[in-house]
């Protein structure tokens, strides 16, 4: 299960742990009881236990993603999984991250945006709409972009390290991670990100991945984001 992303991205499902049963099968051990089929109690239960914030039962699930993205992007993603704490209430817990290394691979592909979006006027962090001039914007991008890959070149044919030579790279630079989380983990990324203000290059990803969900977990997600 693969999406192709921006202009060289992509989010990929690697391999996933559990099904639509495995929520309330983990909720109903309590009891000492397990189903065997999807039903209407099921659903319920779910939907219970995501208004009530039961959240535990959730996190029996379970996704690793390979993601290509720039690195302007992973730095809003990361955020998602640093601060990891034990608590039963956190939603930045039950994640893995590794990430690509420019110390050992050269980095070749850059982010090459399609449309330069203005600042927005009523909010100091966020773009809206495209400016006028589109050509000039391009223009600079491209000599710029073309001086910067020329000098990290040069910088490698001196004998200089990768782990020196990528501190001049910019941010558009692609890197790629694999990403494990538990659905309640992917459930907030995807309430934060695919969401009006956040930039529009995460919320490509963040749109891919909950198209991925239904898919995968198609009865909880579904449950999930008509209570949340």
């Amino acid at each position: 299960m693969k999406r192709e992303i921006l202009d060289k991205g992509f989010i990929q499902v690697i391999d996933k742990l559990g099904n639509d049963l495995t929520v309330v099968n983990s909720a109903r051990v309590s009891f000492g009881k397990r189903k065997e089929k999807f039903d209407e109690s099921d659903r319920k239960l779910v939907k219970y236990l995501a208004k009530h914030k039961h959240w535990s039962p959730f996190r029996h699930l379970m996704v690793q993603f390979h993601v290509k993205a720039p690195e302007f992007v992973m730095r809003q993603w990361y955020k998602h999984v640093v601060g990891i704490e034990t608590t039963s209430t956190s939603s930045a817990k039950d994640h893995a991250w590794n990430e690509i290394s420019g110390r050992y691979v050269p980095v070749t592909d850059f982010y090459s945006p399609h449309n330069w979006r203005r600042q927005s006027d009523d909010n100091k962090q966020a773009s809206e709409g495209s400016i006028d001039n589109q050509e000039a914007a391009n223009n600079l991008f491209s000599e710029v972009m073309q001086h910067v890959l020329n000098s990290y070149e040069k910088l490698l044919e001196l004998g200089v390290a990768k782990e020196q030579a990528r501190m001049i790279l910019p941010l558009n630079q692609y890197t790629e991670v694999y990403w494990t989380a538990s659905f309640q983990a992917i459930m907030n990324f995807i309430d934060l990100r695919d969401e009006a203000t956040a930039q529009w290059e995460i919320r490509e990803y963040a749109k891919a991945m909950k198209e991925m969900m239904l898919e995968i977990y198609p009865e909880t997600t579904k449950i999930w984001f008509e209570v949340n």
